[in-house]
């Protein structure tokens, strides 16, 4: 890494290239350093769509050198629920960076006008998004490609959809082909600056300390991510091949985590999606896996004549816009994945609002009057559909407050009780037990991503846990996930990514790293995270499991407040929260 920090501000339209090596010899990359930029560019008192903050993507030292570190850390304020805002997308993002020298990017100001960055090495250009501005996300990657650099380098394409130039705290960035910065409202955030794209390209190539035992770890997880069962499921069926365990054991949230089962799962599985619509497998830049699913949307335009787009589909976009609807036509899910695709929403937000939005309706908190006349039922494909053309299009106050997120409808219409969030986020797709719902409360994202709480969950199936060494386990493992995030790698090839593979990485691209130093950077990176949370009040120990779900028989069993209590003490414990005032 040459620990080059691109500032670019959009108000005055220039550039600088900071450096600090001490910064990155501390805390490496990736998530770590991110947060550490958040702290000096973001102070925790920051509008998330003012002009003074700052939008802050970072890779880390084993990006685009080993297979499967693919991902780029994007860090901000969120829009949507006021603290910490951190995603991760794939795609070409992060090699792109690589090429560049660019190790982290800081976007500050906001720019007079719609404007699309395009960074070349450290050269940076402005331009106006006349051309752009209004258009889909898919539509704008098609044209933006134009601007591909002229001896044909392959650079990557980061924009947002109209969701985001209308600052919805809804909005994703959408990275490349089908890759996205998804969760907390980095769209809205990027749409609040003007910014509708960004594009980076590079010249220069990796510096490796050295390259022979450089090869001989990559040929070692090159060998296991192809020829192993570490991430043979994620080349297979993907993530959708989750579909019928979880719902065999009661974990797969329908019917706004009504039921953790679906009668229509069969039609919604991995399996049935490769049988009969699954058409490309794609990968991100460095990654021999193939994870990512296209599936063929053929819809019918004229008589006899049919439109026939590829879709992205994965275990979380069947979920969002599958079972949490009540809907099991693939094509239905298909057709909403396409259309929150190119609005440029983040799907799980989106479909938390529409099941919230269908309670209400279905319970009368809201009806006719707020909806103008249509419908919102569980299982209503076209419902579904024509709600979110009303969104798109701006068509009566209750659709526009739906792309402003579950929260916000919750406390302006009623029907809090069954609006299903943690920290004012959109739940993952995971009604397995205690541990997922412990996770998605005190977790740093509020996701399943931040500790294996779903996988323990399921575990408890079949063995006894005592219910502090299950905690202590999340614990550990979200410190864990704060070292490999800063590398960065991807969480699909964690059980790969283990500390001796990392140690042996770090020595060969000469940074002296050990067990101890790894360890103390898990555990200050995540505290650091808490401490921002905590600074823009959002104290997790204050969160609140969502009432409904004391309700729902979960795969391990009835949700017990007392338990989770004690979960909540000893987790906050462990991760060594501050003593509450």
């Amino acid at each position: 890494m040459q620990e080059n920090i691109l500032c670019i501000d959009l108000t005055t339209r220039t550039s600088r290239v900071e450096r600090d090596p001490e910064l990155f010899a501390r805390f490496l990359g990736g998530t770590a350093l991110g947060t550490e930029l958040l702290w000096k560019y973001v102070p925790p008192e920051t509008d998330p769509l003012g002009e003074e903050s700052a939008l802050i993507f970072v890779t880390g030292p084993f990006s685009s050198l080993f297979p499967v570190a693919t991902k780029t850390v994007a860090l901000f304020k969120s829009p949507l629920n006021g603290e910490l805002g951190e995603t991760h997308a794939g795609g070409r993002l992060a090699m792109a960076l690589r090429d560049a020298n660019i190790d982290a990017l800081v976007i500050t100001g906001k720019s007079p006008s719609p404007t699309v960055l395009s960074i070349e090495n450290h050269r940076v250009t402005f331009a106006s998004a006349r051309t752009v501005w209004g258009q889909s996300s898919s539509a704008s990657e098609r044209i933006l490609r134009e601007y591909a650099a002229p001896d044909g380098r392959k650079g990557s394409v980061v924009r947002i959809g109209p969701a985001g130039e209308r600052l919805s705290p809804l909005a994703c960035a959408t990275v490349d082909g089908a890759r996205h910065f998804g969760r907390l409202g980095l769209g809205a955030v990027m749409g609040s600056k003007n910014l509708k794209a960004f594009l980076v390209f590079g010249t220069g190539g990796p510096l490796i300390a050295d390259r022979g035992a450089h090869r001989k770890i990559y040929d070692a997880i090159h060998d296991r991510v192809v020829s192993s069962n570490d991430m043979k499921k994620y080349h297979d069926l993907g993530t959708a091949g989750n579909i019928l365990p979880l719902n065999a054991i009661g974990g797969l949230p329908t019917r706004n985590f009504s039921q953790g089962f679906f009668e229509g799962a069969q039609a919604l599985s991995g399996e049935a999606f490769a049988e009969n619509s699954l058409v490309q497998h794609m990968a991100c830049a460095h990654c021999p896996c193939g994870c990512i699913h296209l599936a063929a949307l053929r819809e019918p335009f004229a008589p006899f004549h049919y439109r026939t787009t590829k879709v992205p589909y994965d275990y979380e976009l069947i979920y969002a816009l599958g079972t949490l609807l009540s809907l099991s036509s693939p094509s239905g899910v298909l057709a909403l994945v396409d259309a929150v695709e190119k609005e440029g929403w983040d799907a799980m937000g989106l479909g938390s609002v529409l099941a919230w939005a269908s309670e209400a309706f279905l319970a009368g908190v809201v009806g006719f009057r707020e909806t103008e006349g249509l419908p919102l039922r569980f299982g209503d494909q076209e419902g579904y559909l024509e709600a979110v053309r009303r969104i798109r299009s701006g068509s009566g106050a209750f659709f526009r407050d739906l792309e402003r997120g579950v929260v916000f409808c919750a406390k302006k219409y009623g029907g809090e009780s069954f609006a299903i969030h943690f920290g004012g986020v959109g739940a993952p797709g995971y009604l397995t037990g205690e541990n997922a719902l412990i996770t998605y409360l005190m977790g740093v994202r509020h996701s399943h991503l931040d500790d294996p709480g779903y996988s323990t969950d399921q575990k408890l199936l079949g063995h006894d846990i005592p219910l502090e060494d299950q905690v202590r386990s999340a614990v550990r493992d979200a410190q864990w996930r704060m070292v490999t995030n800063s590398l960065v790698t991807c969480l699909f090839a964690r059980a790969i990514y283990d500390e001796k593979i990392v140690l042996e990485g770090l020595g060969a691209l000469g940074l002296a790293w050990d067990a101890e130093k790894l360890g103390r950077l898990g555990e200050e990176a995540l505290r650091r995270k808490y401490a921002y949370k905590i600074a823009c009040g959002a104290d997790p120990r204050r969160g609140a499991i969502p009432e409904k779900l004391f309700t729902v028989a979960t795969a391990t069993g009835p949700v017990d407040r007392e338990r989770m209590a004690k979960r909540m003490v000893l987790y906050a414990q462990l991760v060594g929260l501050p003593e509450e005032a």
